[in-house]
């Protein structure tokens, strides 16, 4: 993909180059080995700054900058920064619908002060893939934001965002993302028939539920 100018909010947008890894104001995503070849809906996050560099919740006490982990972006979303609240002071100068739990969680100045002040946060965390992940992460710097005037957003959200909103990057980025799924899905049809299928879909039943439970009815249990 060329760097193609993107319109945002009724203004022309810093460009995205898939080319050099630049998508400003991005969410990004890129499949998992072995864990996207069974569940193509799973995949890694990150989160760009203005100037197109990701941030990615990566492991324990470590966020990437300028290097996104299990490989280059498959899918983008372009976010609009004109729907964040970054307020003058704590509490006045709101333009979200939830000031008082904005100023609780922290407010930011700018897109890049919201990112920067949650990767350090992230530097002190330990990473768990059930709990707190890179979904954590860029849900965390969206409630930052208050981006679309929101303070509640997490892993479900964002996993809904990149799949029903998100961009391929291209033709090879789509296959590499779904091709293994596919070539597994038919290899366990073939060898071990519908007992396979049956498998899989309880186990991405299961690993599906936990997450809506962990992030929608037991909310402190993947709080980072």
């Amino acid at each position: 993909m060329d760097a193609v100018a993107l319109t945002v909010g009724g203004n022309a947008a810093a460009a995205v180059d898939a080319e050099r890894a630049r998508f400003p104001h991005c969410v990004v995503w890129t499949p998992l080995p072995i864990v996207s070849w069974l569940s193509p809906l799973i995949g890694h996050v990150g989160i760009c700054r203005a100037d197109g560099v990701i941030l990615d919740f990566a492991g324990p006490f470590f966020v990437n900058v300028d290097g996104f982990a299990f490989g280059s972006p498959a899918k983008f979303l372009r976010l609009d920064p004109d729907q964040c609240c970054f307020p003058a002071f704590a509490l006045s100068g709101h333009r979200c619908r939830e000031a008082f739990r904005h100023s609780q969680l922290g407010t930011a100045s700018d897109w890049d002060d919201a990112l920067r002040s949650c990767m350090h946060k992230f530097q002190h965390k330990t990473y768990n893939f059930f709990t707190c992940n890179c979904h954590s992460f860029v849900s965390t710097c969206l409630n930052r934001a208050a981006y679309q005037g929101r303070t509640d957003w997490n892993m479900i959200h964002i996993v809904a965002l990149v799949h029903c909103r998100g961009h391929w990057i291209g033709p090879a980025a789509l296959l590499r993302s779904l091709a293994p799924f596919v070539l597994v899905l038919c290899i366990g049809l073939l060898t071990a028939g519908w007992p396979f299928l049956v498998g899989w879909a309880l186990i991405s039943s299961l690993l599906a539920a936990w997450f809506v439970f962990a992030t929608c009815c037991a909310r402190g249990v993947a709080d980072c």
